[in-house]
């Protein structure tokens, strides 16, 4: 939707330029004129590719920090398995709630990332991961290695939790709203300059429209790696879903 605001602002540029040519004098439109406005344009593509690369910098800065994050919590529930898989068959209950909370918080985070920001509600964790915590924590601590292997997971636990809390707080959006409506501004501005000067015919218009997909098309792949749990660049949830396998009989 962003994306196709910024083409309609780009297509309302060239033909305000084709309007403007229309109506002003002759000598508004001499060489001296068009000097001036190619130095200014020149300027604003140069600030319009400042702007556009520190947009690209910070979308793709949030989308590897969330990827990250999701191995990390991925990694931490492996080894909260492997900790418990030592205890041995008396923490079977323990596992299994493990396995249905971890389809819970991928549904979870995902269904998030749908959200405009975190401002949207409060935290709420899901009932199978209550209970999981809660029988994490009464785990038996008799023996001398059941209570290093407590609190390992202990450690592990408190992490996962930290990450889980951490992906939260930063479902909302990274990109300035101010830097994007000054970026289409411009845009617009530089190709109402090609249509102010240049000739209008078959093959200007056929790469005027290709330019303004092209520039429309950097915003949607900047608003792709904002998002990174929606979408066509979206993370994908399937290592996280198939990091447990089904426990044997």
């Amino acid at each position: 939707m962003v994306a196709l605001i910024c083409l309609c602002f780009i297509f309302t540029g060239s033909f305000v330029g084709v309007w403007l040519r229309s109506r002003l004098p002759e000598h508004h439109l001499n060489k001296e004129s068009e000097s001036v406005v190619k130095l200014g344009v020149g300027l604003i593509a140069t600030l319009s590719a400042l702007v556009l690369g520190l947009l690209i910098s910070s979308a793709k800065s949030t989308y590897d920090a969330k990827a990250s994050e999701v191995n990390q919590i991925t990694a931490n529930i492996i080894m909260i398995d492997q900790l418990l898989s030592e205890y041995g068959p008396e923490v079977r209950p323990a596992r299994e709630k493990l396995r249905s909370s971890v389809r819970g918080m991928v549904q979870k985070i995902w269904n998030e990332g749908n959200e405009i920001s975190a401002s949207s509600g409060t935290f709420t964790p899901t009932a199978a991961s209550l209970e999981t915590w809660r029988l994490v924590n009464s785990l038996p601590t008799q023996t001398e290695i059941q209570r290093g292997l407590n609190g390992q997971i202990t450690e592990a636990a408190k992490s996962l939790s930290q990450l889980r809390l951490l992906l939260f707080a930063q479902s909302g959006r990274s990109i300035p709203v101010p830097f994007l409506v000054i970026l289409i501004f411009w845009l617009a501005i530089i190709f109402a300059s090609f249509s102010l000067f240049g000739p209008m015919n078959a093959t200007v218009l056929a790469f005027t429209f290709l330019f303004a997909v092209s520039a429309a098309g950097a915003i949607f792949l900047i608003y792709e790696l904002d998002s990174p749990f929606t979408g066509m660049l979206q993370i994908s949830k399937t290592p996280m879903l198939d990091s447990l396998g089904v426990l044997p009989p």
